[in-house]
Order: C-alpha cells, then sequence, then structure tokens
C-alpha cells in the first residue's frame, strides 16, 4: 500500500499527511511543485511513484477570487481531479477527490442527499461541479472514484472561520456576523479519517464502495451560531476574551463578490451506513480544535 496526496500545504491536505503519518501508511505527498492540470507530468509522477491509492487535497478555495478568475479555478479544481481520476484508472489504484456544498443551489429546506439536483450559483461552485463530473466520466470510474462533498472546512492549519472569529474575540469588543446562512461545520481531521476509512486505508482497511459521498460533522447551525459556539468554547478554556456580543446580520449587509449558498446542509446518511458510526458533533471538535490553537 502506498497513498499519492496532493495539496499537502493546504488545510485538507495538512490533516491528511498528519493522519498518514500518525499510522504509518506509507505516502508521498506533493504541493504546487506539481501541476495537477499537467498531464504528463502527472502520469509520469504516478508511473514513478506507483501508489495505490491517490488522494487529491489540491484545490482552487478562494471563493470570492474565483468570480474573476474562474479559468484558474478550472484548472485546479476540474481538470487537475481528471488527470489524477485517469492516472489512478491506468494504475488501478482507488481515487479520492474533494468536492463542495457549494455545488448546490442553497435553495432546499432539507438535507441534502449526494443524488440532489445541482446548481452552484458561483464560479467557485461551478469549476468544483467540474471537477466532479470529469472525475466520475474517466473511465471505470465508479469502480474506484470517491467524490466527496463537505461544507464549512476548519481545521489547524491555514485560514478558517473558527480561527478568524476566536482571534477576533480576543481583540474587538463587538462582532458582527452573517445569521441567514446554514451548514454543518467540518473539522478537517475528522474529514481526513472518515476519507481513510472510506477507502480501505484507516480504520478496519476494508474500502467502501465507491461513489459520491458527503461528510460533515453532526449539527446545523449558522455562521452567527458557529461564532457564538466558538465564544463560548473560548470562555470555558479561560482565554482572555474581549468580545462582549457577536451580533446577527444579513447575507445582504455584508455583500461580498460570489454568491453563498443560504441553505447547505449536507445529509451524511450514506457515509455513516459506510462506515457504520456517524459523525460527532461540530462543538466537540470545535472544543478539540479551539483548545489546540495558539492564540
Amino acid at each position: 500500500m502506498k497513498v499519492w496526496l496532493t495539496g499537502e500545504n493546504g488545510l485538507l491536505g495538512s490533516a491528511l499527511r498528519d493522519r498518514l503519518r500518525s499510522l504509518a501508511i506509507p505516502h508521498t505527498a506533493t504541493g504546487r511543485e506539481l501541476d495537477v492540470a499537467d498531464a504528463a507530468r502527472v502520469l509520469a509522477f504516478a508511473r514513478n511513484e506507483r501508489p495505490t491509492h491517490i488522494v487529491n487535497a489540491a484545490a482552487y478555495t478562494k471563493v470570492d477570487d474565483a468570480e474573476s478568475h474562474e479559468s484558474e479555478a478550472l484548472r485546479t479544481n476540474a481538470l487537475g481531479p481528471e488527470q489524477l481520476a485517469r492516472a489512478a484508472a491506468e494504475l488501478g489504484a482507488r481515487f479520492a477527490h474533494f468536492s463542495t456544498d457549494y455545488v448546490f443551489s442553497g435553495a432546499a429546506s432539507e438535507p441534502y442527499l449526494e443524488s440532489a439536483a445541482t446548481g452552484p450559483a458561483s464560479a467557485y461552485g461551478r469549476t468544483k461541479l467540474a471537477g466532479e463530473e470529469r472525475v466520475l466520466a474517466v473511465p471505470g470510474a465508479p469502480h474506484f472514484a470517491y467524490v466527496i462533498r463537505t461544507s464549512w472546512l476548519f481545521g489547524g492549519h491555514g485560514p478558517s472561520f473558527p480561527k478568524t472569529i476566536a482571534r477576533a474575540c480576543l481583540e474587538k469588543e463587538e462582532l458582527r456576523v452573517v445569521a441567514d446562512q446554514r451548514g454543518r461545520p467540518t473539522y478537517a481531521g475528522d474529514l481526513a479519517d472518515a476519507t481513510l476509512e472510506l477507502l480501505g486505508v484507516g480504520g478496519a482497511g476494508i474500502p467502501a464502495a465507491a461513489g459520491i459521498y458527503h461528510f460533515a460533522n453532526a449539527g446545523e447551525t449558522t455562521w452567527h451560531g458557529l461564532a457564538e459556539a466558538v465564544r463560548e468554547t473560548l470562555l470555558r478554556l479561560g482565554k482572555p476574551v474581549k468580545a462582549k456580543r457577536i451580533v446577527a446580520v444579513t447575507t445582504a449587509e455584508y455583500p461580498r463578490p460570489a454568491a453563498r449558498p443560504s441553505y447547505s446542509v449536507l445529509d451524511t446518511q450514506k457515509l455513516e451506513a459506510a462506515l457504520g458510526r456517524a459523525p460527532r458533533h461540530h462543538r466537540e471538535a470545535l472544543a478539540e480544535f479551539l483548545a489546540r490553537l495558539a492564540l
């Protein structure tokens, strides 16, 4: 067994790399030095390394910038995954690719199943959906390709909403946070564990069926609700919290270049059945994250 991890320095890539190390799984990791959209380089690297599993954590995640750099986002989010999937197909390797709640319109009122109709409202969402489609169109993909959609990701490496809010809570008396967008926060470490279990790399070592899966920590909330949870957790941890209140605002009061889905709660029942367990609540994961965060 050998895993090839791309995007090793990103928020999710770092979590995956840490999990592979802790499990003593043989792996090779690449970052920006290898352009995943370069078909020749991807194939040459794959043939040289001969991985049994390829996990693609490389992504263009600057949601607002993608509105004016869609071709660049498309290269990383769609063309790259396709080349990696093609390399996996040649080697007979299992392939995992990560997607997002942004592939949905946000107009739903109940959690999105994997089979729900897509309808991205932003360039970022369009490029991520294109990535899913290109991966799943590779011959043989139904037998070896896993597309894992997630939402509201946070972790120990790189920027994330809880980290930003935690630091703001120590510096400002009042914060203003959007309260009319609902989703399920996801801890990168928990997503990394679930992904490796799906692939048969972690856990019992038995791979689940390939296909599309949703993963997010349990408990839906709003950005405002998550910010309140961060503040409450910091207080319990004895941190010098300066913020006395977090004011709820609307999306309209905080305009951004890219449209955000107002409701993007992911249903995780398929993954729960595959792994035989449910994800822990996001507040539990958040407490672990904040306890480890250097503030």
